[in-house]
Formats: C-alpha cells, sequence, structure tokens
C-alpha cells in the first residue's frame, strides 16, 4: 500500500460515495482535494472543511471523512469559518462553496472573508446555475447564456476572480475541473499558502447547463481556455533535485512554508505579483469569450487575520482555563481602562 510522507494512506483522505449527477465536474474536484491533501502531507483530523448550501456545499460529505466538518447556512461559510479560525488557528482549513453561495447571498461575506486575509483555502465550484433548484441562471453566467429551457439571461456576470484580486486576496486562481494536473498543483500551492487562497474551478453542470453554446459546458471551456503557465508543485519535504524541470523559462514562487510552486511559461509575460496585469488577463479573455485560467495573482505579504489580532501561539481552544481567565486584579485593570 502506498502511504504519504506521514505514513498514511489515501483510503484515509476519502470521504462517502457521491450522490451526485454522473459526470458532475464537482466530483472531479473532490478527487483533486482527497490528492492534494494526501500528497502535502496533512493530518485528517488538522483539516476543517467548512461549506454552506448548494450542490458544492454537498461535496465535503464526499472527501476527508476524517476531518472536521460544517455544514452552515446558505451564504454564511466564510463567518463561520472566520470564528473556527480565531478560535484554532492551527487547524487547515478547506471552504467549499458555489457560485450562488458566494456571488449571491454571500458575497458580502465573501468580501469581508478576503478583506481579513483569513487563513483558507476557498474553493468555488462554479457552474452558473442553481443546481438544486432546477437550474436557474446565477450572478456568474454570462449575458446571453442561453439554457435549453429558459429565457436569455440578460444580466452581466460579476466576476468573482477579478473581484477577489480588486480586494486584495493574496491568492487567487482559476482552474477547469477537467484540468486535472493544473488543479491539482494549484489546489496543493494553496493548502501551503498562508491567507486567504481563491480558486475559481469552472465546473461544468451535466444536467442544467451543459449545452455546447453555454460559456461553462465541458466541450466550450475545453477549447476556449488560455493557460497562463504549466505547474509543477514541489512540497517542501520534497528535494527540489527529484523534480524534472520542464523546458523553456519557468519562475519558482516560493510559499510560506517552503514550498514552492514552479510556473512555465506558455507564450505569456504573466507576473502573478502584478494585479494589474491579472485583471487585464481576466478582461481581455471576457471581451474573447474565453477563459484565463492559472495563478492569477500572488502576495505572500499582507498579514493573516490571527496575525493582525496577535493571536497567542496557543489556539484558543487549547488555551488552559488559568491562562484564559484574568486576576482579579488584571480584570479590575482591564474594566478601569474600559471605562476611562
Amino acid at each position: 500500500m502506498k502511504l504519504n510522507i506521514i505514513d498514511l494512506p489515501k483510503d484515509d483522505y476519502k470521504g462517502g460515495p457521491s450522490s451526485l449527477c454522473p459526470g458532475c465536474g464537482h466530483d472531479q474536484i473532490s478527487n483533486v482535494v482527497i490528492n492534494a491533501a494526501w500528497e502535502n502531507g496533512i493530518e485528517p483530523d488538522r483539516i476543517a472543511k467548512m461549506s454552506g448550501i448548494g450542490c458544492s456545499s454537498k461535496t465535503p460529505a464526499y472527501f476527508l471523512g476524517k476531518s472536521h466538518g460544517f455544514n452552515t447556512l446558505h451564504g454564511r461559510m466564510p463567518s463561520v469559518t472566520t470564528g473556527a479560525n480565531v478560535t484554532n488557528k492551527d487547524l487547515h482549513f478547506i471552504a467549499v462553496s458555489g457560485d450562488g453561495d458566494t456571488a449571491s447571498i454571500g458575497i458580502g461575506q465573501f468580501v469581508h472573508a478576503i478583506r481579513r486575509n483569513l487563513n483558507m483555502v476557498y474553493i468555488i465550484e462554479n457552474n452558473g446555475v442553481y443546481g438544486l433548484t432546477k437550474g436557474q441562471y446565477s450572478a456568474t453566467v454570462e449575458k446571453g447564456s442561453q439554457k435549453r429551457k429558459a429565457k436569455m439571461n440578460e444580466s452581466p456576470p460579476i466576476d468573482l476572480c477579478a473581484m477577489a484580486i480588486n480586494l486584495g486576496c493574496t491568492f487567487v486562481a482559476r482552474s477547469f475541473s477537467g484540468s486535472k494536473k493544473q488543479l491539482t498543483s494549484l489546489m496543493k500551492a494553496a493548502m501551503s499558502h498562508r491567507g486567504t487562497a481563491i480558486i475559481d474551478v469552472i465546473s461544468p453542470c451535466v444536467t442544467f447547463n451543459n449545452n455546447d453554446e453555454s460559456f461553462r459546458s465541458y466541450g466550450y471551456v475545453k477549447d476556449n481556455q488560455t493557460e497562463l503557465h504549466s505547474y509543477d508543485f514541489i512540497p517542501k519535504f520534497k528535494p527540489i533535485t527529484e523534480v524534472e524541470v520542464p523546458e523553456g523559462e519557468y519562475r519558482d514562487i516560493t510559499l510560506f512554508d517552503g514550498s514552492i510552486l514552479r510556473l512555465e511559461t506558455i507564450g505569456s509575460d504573466h507576473d502573478p505579483s502584478d494585479a494589474v496585469n491579472a485583471l487585464s488577463h481576466i478582461h481581455h479573455a471576457e471581451q474573447e469569450q474565453k477563459h484565463v485560467t492559472g495563478l492569477l495573482y500572488h502576495n505572500p505579504v499582507p498579514k493573516t487575520l490571527d496575525e493582525m489580532l496577535n493571536l497567542s501561539n496557543t489556539p484558543l481552544a487549547e488555551l488552559s482555563d488559568d491562562m484564559i481567565r484574568p486576576s482579579e486584579e488584571n480584570l479590575e485593570a482591564l474594566l478601569s481602562e474600559l471605562r476611562s
């Protein structure tokens, strides 16, 4: 049996059987999460899976069955994750949401999670429809989209990657559920990033939004995606000499734990540290009715929420009663300071 760096089999990272429609892109994303967490050697009991409501938010049941989990209210996943993160900052938070859960009812919470630079991987399983309620258009679907049994969408879309970059998100990527290698490298890198890591994954809905004209159908995305880079993720515990360096120019992005995301350029001068350049790529892709995929933006400098709050090195959930309860003298001094 093949074991990972902490001597655990991949079965320890799997979940229950999926109840989603056969061929749903969300299932491929679940498989990528399993592989990424296993290959990164993260202990399953040190992972917390967070989700809201929707087809996407059902998927944490299908991976990491030995990890902690919290299925929150519709659109409320970021605030619950904030509370959990502040209480136990040593957990790895993998948050799963959908385009409805994030871009509609939860968009305010999405904004503030990024603003606080909450330490979590935020996966958006983006299919452009509300799959649980018979396929109404979501806020991310392109203007002019025409489903088989619906009127044409007349509203302009919200691009969550562009919004995240404008808000100063420290790791922003877009991928496609059908691009397993790219998505796996990005997922592993996101799990090693400190701060909010947004991965917007185009995930075709095989039931309501997979007609050939849809910009989020499997066929359309496969034929109309522009990849900024090819990817290789080098864990901190793996010697770099073991990795085959692809031909052509490449650059290494060192993540906070010493892991490296290696980017090989493919006819592109995209610099992931340049927010304006990233927004330009997104804008031009939208004009050409294409999808730009890859690591769009990365900035490791801003402090995370727990650093801004100057939390103790010991997670709040593990503090002893003596550390939590102030002495009578200290309490009185604190109250006096608040009264003044």
